[in-house]
Formats: C-alpha cells, sequence, structure tokens
C-alpha cells in the first residue's frame, strides 16, 4: 500500500463551512477515524508512528478520516468555540461525500464527545464506536473525579498557551516514543499548522466546558473504549466511566501511558477483531522474496556534537524526507527509521541498487554521507513490518560499508548480472548472528 501520507486532502462544504477530509484503504468496512483537538491532516501523517497506524487500519477497511470543525485543515470557528451539533452535521457531510451510508467511528481524545452525540442522533449512519483514551468530560464534578480540578483550569490553559507551537507537550502525549529524534519538532509543526497559541488556549478553554455525560445511555450501538492504564493526560477514569454508562459498552485498559494511538500490535488487533470479529491479519505472516537496503547516516555522533540536536534532527528529517522521496520512482516500500537511517524493501535488487545510488548522490548535495548494505532473501512481512533472517544479513552488510559505499552480498550481485552493474569484490566477513562466511561487493559508480 502506498503512504497514507500522499493521500489527497479533499473539502466538501458542510452548511458555510468547507471540512477537510481524506480517504485510504479499499476495504469493506468503512472506518471513519477523527483525533483529538489538536490535529492537522497533513502534518499528523508526517510521523512515521501515525502513518503506519493508519496504514494499519486501512489494511481491513477503507478509512475516512477529516479534521473536525476549527481544527487542522478544516475552516477556523471564532472564539475557540467547539460546536458539538455542527461536527456530527460535518460527520454526516464528510459521510455523504465519501459515499458512505454506514461506518464505524474510530475517535481519540475529545473526538469522543463528536461521536457518542452522533451514535446517539444518527444510529443509522454508525454501525459501531472504537475510542481510544476519550472522555465525556473534561473539567472534573463532585460525581466526576477523574477530571481535572477547577483550580488548575487556568494553569492547564496557560500552559497550552506557552508552550504551543514548541511541540514540548509531545512526551506528555507519547511517553512510549520519548527522546525520538524530530519527535518534538513534529508535534510542534502540528501544533503550529493547527492553531494559534491565543486559539489553542480558548480551545482549551471551551473543551474544559463541555459535558456530553447525559448522552452516554442513548447510545444504542456496539462500543469498545481502549484507554491507556497510564494515560498522565487523560486519566483511566474517564475511560471506565465511558464504559460504566454506556450500555454494553466494552473496556480494554492497555498496559500503556500514550495517549494518541500508535501502531501497537495489541491495539490494532483490537481494534480489528472489534470491527471485522477476528484479528486474520493481526500476526498473519506472507512469506516473500525481497530486497532489503539498508540506508545509514555516517557520522551522526559526530553531526550531533558540532550541529546541535535541533539542527542535526532537522537534518534527518530533511534526510528520511529524501529517502521516502527516492524509495517512489524505484519501487521501493519504506519500512521504517532506524533514528539515523532507514529500511526499505524491493521486488527487484537491480531497483534496490540503483535507488541507493540515487540517494547517496541526492543527500551528498545537502552535506551528508550515507553508507547503504543490500541482501535479496525470503522476507516475512508482518503489520509491523519486515522480519528475517534477510533483514539481519543487510543491517549486517550496511554496518561494514564505508562512507558513501553500497555493500551487496553474493546473492544480490549474481541476481543483478547482466544488468550493467559492476562491482568490486571487497573480500569475505563474518556477519555477527550470521553462519558462515560471506563474501561481499562494493558498486562501482
Amino acid at each position: 500500500m502506498s503512504s497514507v501520507a500522499l493521500a489527497k486532502t479533499q473539502y466538501i462544504r458542510s452548511g458555510d463551512v468547507d471540512i477537510a477530509y481524506q480517504i485510504f484503504g479499499d476495504g469493506s468496512r468503512d472506518l471513519v477515524m477523527v483525533f483529538d483537538w489538536a490535529s492537522h491532516l497533513e502534518a499528523v501523517a508526517e510521523l512515521p508512528d501515525f502513518e503506519e497506524y493508519l496504514r494499519s487500519l486501512a489494511e481491513f477497511a477503507r478509512v475516512i478520516w477529516f479534521d473536525m470543525r476549527g481544527i487542522g485543515m478544516s475552516d477556523s470557528v471564532g472564539g475557540g468555540v467547539m460546536p458539538v451539533e455542527s461536527w456530527v452535521d460535518d460527520l454526516v457531510a464528510v459521510m455523504d461525500a465519501a459515499e458512505s451510508s454506514k461506518a464505524t467511528l474510530v475517535v481519540q481524545g475529545q473526538a469522543t464527545q463528536m461521536a457518542v452525540m452522533a451514535a446517539a442522533t444518527h444510529p443509522d449512519r454508525v454501525a459501531s464506536l472504537v475510542v481510544i483514551n476519550g472522555f465525556a468530560r473534561l473539567a472534573r464534578a463532585d460525581d466526576y473525579p477523574a477530571g481535572i480540578p477547577g483550580s488548575l483550569h487556568e494553569t492547564v490553559a496557560d500552559q497550552v498557551e506557552q508552550h504551543w507551537g514548541t511541540g514540548s507537550l509531545a512526551t506528555l502525549f507519547g511517553p512510549s516514543r520519548a527522546g525520538r529524534p524530530g519527535l518534538e519538532e513534529w508535534w510542534g509543526r502540528v501544533e503550529r499548522f493547527g492553531a494559534t497559541p491565543r486559539l489553542a488556549r480558548a480551545r482549551m478553554e471551551a473543551v474544559l466546558q463541555l459535558d456530553v455525560r447525559n448522552v452516554l445511555p442513548l447510545v444504542p450501538v456496539p462500543t469498545l473504549v481502549i484507554h491507556s492504564r497510564d494515560n498522565a493526560y487523560i486519566r483511566v477514569g474517564h475511560g471506565r466511566y465511558l464504559a460504566e454508562h454506556i450500555p454494553g459498552a466494552q473496556l480494554l485498559e492497555r498496559d500503556s501511558a500514550d495517549h494518541y494511538p500508535l501502531p501497537d500490535p495489541d491495539l490494532i488487533g483490537a481494534i480489528e477483531e472489534f470491527v471485522t470479529g477476528m484479528r486474520a491479519g493481526m500476526r498473519s505472516e506472507e512469506r516473500v522474496l525481497a530486497t532489503v537496503l539498508f540506508v545509514d547516516v555516517v557520522g551522526s555522533t559526530q553531526h550531533a556534537s558540532e550541529r546541535g540536536d535541533r539542527s542535526w534532527t532537522a537534518a534527518l528529517e530533511r534526510f528520511e524526507e529524501a529517502g521516502r522521496a527516492a524509495l517512489v520512482p524505484f519501487g521501493g516500500v519504506f519500512d521504517h527509521s532506524t533514528g539515523d537511517g532507514l529500511l526499505a524493501t524491493f521486488d527487484g535488487p537491480a531497483r534496490a541498487i540503483r535507488c541507493a545510488l540515487f540517494l547517496r548522490e541526492s543527500v551528498r548535495r545537502s552535506g551528508l554521507e550515507v553508507r547503504s548494505g543490500l541482501h535479496t532473501g525470503e522476507v516475512t512481512r508482518l503489520r509491523e513490518g519486515v522480519a528475517g533472517l534477510a533483514v539481519h544479513i543487510g543491517a549486517r552488510v550496511s554496518a561494514l560499508a564505508k562512507p558513501g559505499e553500497v555493500l551487496v552480498t553474493r546473492t544480490v550481485r549474481d541476481l543483478v548480472a547482466g544488468s550493467g552493474i559492476a562491482f568490486e569484490e571487497r573480500g569475505e566477513h563474518e556477519l555477527k548472528g550470521v553462519p558462515d562466511r560471506w563474501t561481499l561487493y562494493a558498486v562501482v559508480g
């Protein structure tokens, strides 16, 4: 499947505003997905974790993703108003535009308030609900101890306004990814693209006023409530309240502290099983012949020391963008980032080699040097990525490559015979954790 980051953003008029949405996947079931109030369709999908999350859902459903009115790429609403009733109208408008008669709503955070209203008022359009780290109200009340105390509302709004656009809240929302290169920079872009600091504060204040608890008993559709047990932002008591007050709702408490959804196998599997009745694809293995390409940036530690963490992180982001772009014309499939490199797969070794050469020259123009390693063998494609001995061998070959070198195994060299690609032998090597000795070859050119 192609990258969801390349999905086309479309607009549909709902009342007097334009609503931004994307569609990807072609499954027989429709999912309508909405994230929290801090969102932006295109900026959110820049993070590989989010891209993989979206791709994972699209493996078993057609996913319709939109920014709610007043949020992200959809038309703004003055004063940070949170128009729940209009959100339901917007949901219907997007579903109509996508020719979706009925769908499961997969929502996160504050989008839960829109979803329960939609399920109660339009049960003919809502097949079921999946609520991830959601809440019926955010403020504490005498009969709602999970919420934020009134004495802290001003402090919370101040923090949102002061830190908005810096990305510093990323580690609160995704503690399991804390420290990963580019995380704060990515979240800062999401914030800046989605709102100004003053508007973000107004939204936070508006969210603290909303309360849809009286609607919960009127939700007539099957509901799965998923909550991270150690979520410091939206505490687990919110999820428990939802599950207790929505008739027949199931509660899944995950051993996690993350607020935003990530492509964790247990999360994807739970959603898939709830929607389809089975986890047929959760651990299904597809064994195929593929060429794996590892590309690593040379001298990361030195670059980070010389440039500083922020500048180096930005350089790594540009490298990954260049890498993803380079894969497209050669039919490569991005698997995952390795922090200062990437792993991709190809169905032909010659295309993989030519992609490595192209990427090498491309990043040189930006002042970086890379090393590449390739091997062709049987890999196992899982939902979370490729695995198998061939992947391990490719990583070991890459580690042995010199700066600027594209190093391959004999298997790769033999498979591209007659392609016009030339090689120089680099001798036999032991590959850690791999039996036997391996003769390696450097691509000439």
